[in-house]
């Protein structure tokens, strides 16, 4: 039987996380200015039409399935 009582979060851990989101994002902001203007947004647009193509795999993938044979 799983155990549904969540335990207490260690708030020195929580502020360790909390760091770790903070360097995560000085590291990521300091490797953007060694990028070329444009770069970050179109990897973002990149990223949104694969994961849109993947979405469409899938989909049809389930669409063939639910198909009568």
């Amino acid at each position: 039987m799983e155990d549904t009582q969540e335990r207490p979060r260690d708030p020195n851990l929580e502020e360790a996380r909390q760091h770790m989101r903070e360097a995560r994002k000085a590291v990521r902001k300091s490797v953007e200015t060694l990028l070329p203007p444009g770069y970050v947004e179109n990897r973002r647009k990149a990223r949104k039409e694969f994961l849109l193509a993947v979405r469409s795999v899938i989909n049809a993938a389930i669409d063939r399935m639910e198909r009568p044979d």
